[in-house]
Order: structure tokens, then C-alpha cells, then sequence
């Protein structure tokens, strides 16, 4: 039996068959996404994880520095690129899949291809987070991606961009305590030299292991907050019930 089409209010409906399939086929392995293959084959702790979002990208420029941090690095990588908004205007536009070859350094794609995936313009999260080889996680700090990475017990490299994600930065590092700034993010511009510095330090520094015995506790929160009698489902049923009552 096939899966019928999503439908809103006013909106046509929603074939099935366009959502992502992470989504609608979590557990199917015809479906799994290639880069969670890719990750078993990976060593345990060994990958770091970059993405900024479904909306969040970073300038041509930027994708550069990026990409000469993570090849002097020497760690494995998984990356989600997207295409850099030509106006900054219209950051949060539709724009068309990215041009690989232009956008990133000659020759980088077959130097580490022995340690590296780029992926285009999305990935499944949740999965590769939670997955035995991601051990960091470069983020832009939503609110989402934070609960996420917090949940999954994965350290976070701080690189926020807009909205609310400056304020989540300082809960994540200052308050926390569970992640690091990628320093010149106020610029506009992270160097390749801070990309490598900060990959090193979260995924092989002793600073790195503190961060991750933090994030064991908060992983654990998580876990007990919901958990079916945990506070989080209590809340949201005490939330729910006042709805009700309300109309």
C-alpha cells in the first residue's frame, strides 16, 4: 500500500514520494542514505561533521578556507555543501545544487577521498550524528542542531550565522560547556588555520575529552527528559491539556 500524499490547509498536496526518504524510510535499507554507508566504514570517533543547516551556507571564499583546514587537518570529514547565496540579500532563497569544482579547491575532492565524503546541500542529521563514527560536529548553532548534537553526545565546533544561533553559541560554550567558537565568524571570514586548529583540538586535545565527559552527562539528561515518564513528555501533556482547556 502506497503512502498517502501530505496535505495542508490551502497548500496542494505533497506527494509522498518528494519527501526525503530519511524521513518517511528511516529503517529501510534500500533507502539509507549513502553517506551512513560511508560511516560504517569509518573507524569509531573518527569523523568530524560539518553542516549549517537547511537554510545556512557560507561564502565561495569561505568554502575554500574551509576545505585547505580540513585537508591540513588530517582528520576524516563528512561535509555538507550548499550553494553560497550570490546576494546576501536573498540569503534565504532557493538556489540551485553546488558546483563542486568551482567551489572548492583544485584537486582537493581526489587528495582526500581516501578520508573524506562532501555531500550536496543536505544529509540526514539526526542519523549521522548518532552514528559510532562522528566525533565532532561543525554547526551553525540552531536551536535544533544543538539539541541534536547535545542528544547524540557529540561535541560542537560553534560557527553561527543568524537569528538566534549567536545566543545559542554562548549557552553551547559558555554555559554548557560542550563546544568550542570557530573564531572569526564575527568577520565573515574563518581562516583555514582556525578550521585545522579547532578539527585538532575537538577531535585529539585532552581539552577535546573534557568536552566529550560533558556531553556524556548531558547525553544522559537527554535521554532520562524523554524517556516516557521524563520531564519533557510531562511538560508537553500539561501543555497539551491546558490547550484544551483553553478553546
Amino acid at each position: 500500500m502506497g503512502k498517502a500524499p501530505l496535505r495542508f490547509p490551502g497548500v496542494p498536496p505533497i506527494p509522498a514520494t518528494d519527501m526525503p526518504h530519511t524521513v518517511m524510510d528511516r529503517a529501510d535499507p534500500i533507502c539509507r542514505h549513502a553517506c551512513l554507508s560511508w560511516l560504517d566504514a569509518q573507524p569509531e570517533r573518527s569523523v568530524v561533521f560539518l553542516c549549517f543547516g537547511s537554510m545556512g551556507a557560507v561564502s565561495a571564499a569561505e568554502l575554500k578556507e574551509i576545505a585547505h583546514g580540513l585537508e591540513n587537518s588530517g582528520h576524516r570529514f563528512l561535509w555538507v555543501v550548499r550553494t553560497p547565496p550570490a546576494d546576501p540579500a536573498k540569503f534565504f532563497l532557493p538556489r540551485p545544487e553546488p558546483d563542486l569544482d568551482a567551489l572548492l579547491p583544485e584537486g582537493f575532492t581526489e587528495r582526500t577521498r581516501d578520508r573524506g565524503m562532501v555531500l550536496k546541500m543536505w544529509a540526514p542529521q539526526v542519523e549521522v550524528l548518532r552514528h559510532a563514527a562522528t566525533r565532532a560536529f561543525v554547526t551553525h548553532c540552531g536551536w535544533n542542531s544543538v539539541l541534536e548534537a547535545a542528544s547524540a553526545g557529540v561535541p560542537m565546533l560553534c560557527w553561527p550565522q543568524y537569528a538566534e544561533q549567536r545566543l545559542n553559541k554562548v549557552f553551547v560554550v559558555d554555559e554548557l560547556k560542550v563546544g568550542v567558537v570557530m573564531e572569526g565568524y564575527d568577520e565573515q571570514l574563518v581562516k583555514a588555520g582556525e578550521v585545522e586548529k579547532k578539527v585538532r583540538l575537538v577531535m585529539g586535545s585532552e581539552e577535546g575529552e573534557k568536552l566529550r565527559e560533558r556531553l556524556a552527562l548531558a547525553k544522559e539528561k537527554a535521554a532520562e527528559a524523554l524517556a516516557d515518564s521524563g520531564p519533557s513528555r510531562l511538560a508537553f501533556a500539561e501543555f497539551l491539556k491546558d490547550s484544551k482547556l483553553s478553546t
